[in-house]
């Protein structure tokens, strides 16, 4: 069977069709990075636009590409959230609408669900049960995963997620967007002169919080020269503590659950320092750690294509309405 997948949740519009058997068969991806980047942010209005203008040329590049059409799909899986909110209901209006009109079922997939489940797409996925970290601008979240559907939150965090602290840490250096990404290069030429603290590492729990750190680089910051150098050594300090903090907080939550496979996922997985440090502690700890690839890190349509494949064998397939939710917690999967 062929899935065809639809990310819409911000700012990237992704597509994606997933066999099962031949795993996937195509995958395309248009970012608005570019379009957001005057204004310092995502523009949630713009962003919505943009999907309404590429996704539709997007599938249809797809199928082509692929060699497949409309018949050839065997369902219609999209992100119904959480997200942006005009965002998602490009995705989700298109989706049922080609639904609709192709005599397909649709299936609805919760966004995280297919960060997390995006390690399955390598040529070495994960087993279950494991153990995940999924990192991303808008969630910090540590999942103890028996299978498909099957999880159980270990912990959050209780403000900023760590690519939201990353993104706000580069704002106040003053770099451009995106930030995170920015931040992570300049940390390249940083020296270790500033210790940061890890937070909430000194007390019991699995939960996060970033943005205490967030306001110690900025004190920081505020008490140097403030010259490029000073940036860069602040940047390393800041991308260290984060780095440490997670991985002294998914230590905890393997050892609290006996597990002994770890998956990091979402787009903050992408992050060199944060990969090599994680990876560190889980080769102490006699361990395997799994990653997406880089491009499947960040919003795709091929994670949306898979989860969707795995939730369509459970057969959950959504009706004709319109299903977008911004706020979406995985406890309710």
């Amino acid at each position: 069977m062929y899935i065809l997948g639809i990310e819409t949740s911000c700012d990237e519009t992704g597509v994606a069709i997933y066999h099962s058997q031949r795993g996937l068969v195509h995958h395309l991806l248009y970012s608005q990075i570019e379009m957001h980047s005057e204004y310092g942010g995502v523009v949630p209005e713009l962003a919505s636009r943009d999907h309404i203008r590429k996704l539709i040329p997007l599938i249809k590049q797809l199928l082509h590409e692929s060699n497949l059409t409309n018949d050839d799909i065997t369902a219609i899986a999209y992100t119904a959230g959480p997200g942006l909110m005009g965002a998602l209901l490009v995705g989700a209006a298109t989706a049922q609408s080609l639904a609709f009109a192709w005599h397909k079922p649709a299936v609805a997939v919760h966004h995280m669900e297919g960060h997390l489940l995006a390690p399955m797409l390598e040529e070495n996925p994960p087993e279950f049960p494991f153990v995940a970290l999924l990192i991303s601008g808008g969630h910090t979240l540590l999942v103890q995963v028996l299978g498909v559907g099957q999880y159980e939150l270990l912990g959050e965090s209780l403000d900023d997620a760590a690519g939201e602290a990353f993104d706000k840490t580069a704002k106040l250096l003053g770099l451009p967007y995106p930030g995170g990404v920015k931040l992570s290069e300049l940390a390249k030429s940083g020296h270790a002169r500033f210790k940061f603290p890890r937070p909430m590492t000194d007390r019991a729990g699995l939960d996060f919080s970033f943005s205490g750190l967030k306001t110690f680089a900025l004190t920081t910051f505020q008490k140097s020269d403030q010259t490029q150098q000073d940036k860069a050594d602040i940047a390393l300090a800041f991308q260290d503590a984060v780095a440490d903090t997670l991985a002294i907080k998914c230590r905890r939550a393997l050892l609290q659950t006996g597990l002994k496979t770890l998956v990091v996922a979402g787009g903050v997985s992408a992050n060199i320092k944060i990969r090599a440090t994680l990876t560190d502690m889980m080769e102490k700890e006699n361990g395997q750690i799994f990653f997406p690839r880089p491009e499947f890190c960040t919003d795709n349509g091929a994670m949306i294509a898979y989860a969707g494949y795995q939730r369509f064998l459970l057969g959950e397939t959504q009706d004709l309405e319109i299903f977008a939710r911004p706020r979406w917690a995985m406890s309710e999967l």
